[in-house]
């Protein structure tokens, strides 16, 4: 791999010891535009490679002989800390130097955290915002205000997450650093934080890029049930590690009985699991010990699970835009992926919103153990709304005498044609109101 944005030697190692071909476009935007002095905001779908994207550049403007915090990285979840955490410590692991970082996440010693902070002060802060803010606000031990860069990862998910007043503070703290925010989707809800600490910022937006091949097929239930066509589906795909998405917590544990009943390899993710049971869960699955996970979005959101060849959607997600981040599980790293979708009725908008974001679902049916393109579902570039035969309808609610006199014919038809004018009225009527 060239080396284009002048890293050091020993970060250049380090990437050569992750395999790296070449950088993913994030990445070359991001390490583009970090000569500027413009604040990033990055947008772009996860499993980009975004953690790399800002890692690398902090690392090669990082002196080791400063002994002051240099950078903050903010995750919304204990999880993605980690793993950000991980990532860190193997770039710093080729260097010359030793590079002091500290992860401060929850379930932790705090009293013990306090007290190595008096005599330990680590270059690059990673963690999660209300730990931050504890240590660094609330405590004050934690000096962070000497950080030349702040990143929030996953900003959306951290609004999710009801971190707002945290960032706030942790922001307010570091006006003066250099902000890099990633997110996967930047919805109405954020933009007022964005928009606050983010002046001179530089936007890069490469949400629909496509680094990765996402196929999408939507299965129709057609009053089947929801279990039988899971392990329908299953035993026809075959997968070689697979998310099961579900929406309530409630579900998955149903899920998951049916595939270990089965004869099934699967664990469930979800809220009541303890931190050191879900640290087990994601490194059997990193392990392949198991085929399946079946988790709900609030406990699957801001983990990495390596070759996570098929997402199933159980149940579609309500919000069109957790579709989004389910798939993103899937299809990482220039690596090709699979998203399968129940549905029952599907709305209109919800087509609409995905198909703005680059998703054009195919619709195929499970027919002797074989997937196969599904006709009774039209596409959405062919089907059109059948116009209403205002005179067909009229005419049901004027029946024809049995006794036919003269002139009969024609005193019906007025009939039927004054109320197809009436019907049709009223069609109008409700349409304006339902556009005004």
């Amino acid at each position: 791999m060239n080396n284009d944005y002048n890293f050091k030697n020993y970060i250049m190692s380090a990437v050569k010891d992750l395999g790296f071909k070449e950088f993913t476009d994030i990445q070359k935007r991001v390490f583009y535009n970090i000569k500027s002095n413009k604040n990033i905001l990055a947008k772009s779908k996860t499993g980009s490679g975004k953690t790399h994207a800002f890692l690398l550049p902090i690392f090669n403007d990082l002196d080791p002989k400063v002994n002051q915090v240099f950078a903050t990285i903010v995750a919304p979840t204990k999880e993605l800390a980690q793993q950000i955490y991980k990532m860190a410590q193997h770039i710093a692991s080729f260097s010359p130097d030793t590079i002091n970082i500290k992860l401060f996440v929850s379930g932790t010693d705090r009293d013990r955290e306090i007290e190595k902070l008096k005599n330990n002060i680590p270059h690059i802060v990673i963690g999660t915002p209300g730990k931050i803010k504890d240590l660094a606000i609330d405590e004050n031990i934690l000096k962070i205000y000497t950080s030349k860069y702040l990143v929030i990862d996953e900003v959306d998910m951290a609004f999710d997450g009801g971190y707002l007043e945290d960032l706030d503070a942790i922001s307010g703290v570091l006006n003066n650093s250099r902000f890099m925010f990633f997110s996967a989707t930047i919805s109405d809800s954020i933009m007022p934080f964005i928009k606050k600490y983010m002046t001179n910022v530089e936007l890069i937006d490469l949400e629909n890029v496509n680094d990765t091949k996402i196929d999408h097929i939507w299965i129709p239930l057609k009053h089947k049930e929801k279990g039988e066509l899971l392990l329908d589906l299953i035993k026809t795909i075959n997968p070689y590690l697979c998310i099961v998405f579900v929406n309530k917590k409630e579900a998955v544990n149903d899920v998951l009985s049916l595939l270990l009943n089965n004869g099934y390899k699967a664990v469930a993710l979800h809220g009541d699991l303890s931190s050191r049971e879900r640290k087990r869960v994601l490194t059997d699955l990193n392990n392949l010990k198991y085929q399946f996970l079946v988790a709900t979005d609030l406990a699957s959101r801001g983990i990495d699970i390596e070759g996570v060849s098929h997402i199933i959607n159980y149940d579609l997600p309500v919000n069109y835009e957790f579709y989004i981040h389910r798939s993103g599980r899937t299809g990482r790293m220039y690596n090709d992926g699979i998203v399968y979708s129940f549905y029952d009725e599907l709305n209109d908008e919800y087509l609409d919103n995905l198909n703005k974001k680059g998703i054009k679902p195919k619709y195929y049916e499970i027919k002797n153990k074989e997937l196969i393109e599904y006709k009774g579902r039209n596409t959405r570039s062919n089907r059109v709304k059948p116009q209403t035969n205002y005179a067909k309808e009229a005419a049901k609610f004027i029946p024809k005498d049995k006794k036919v006199k003269p002139g009969y014919k024609k005193k019906r038809q007025a009939q039927i044609d004054d109320l197809a004018q009436r019907l049709k009225r009223n069609d109008m009527k409700k349409k304006k109101r339902r556009y005004s």
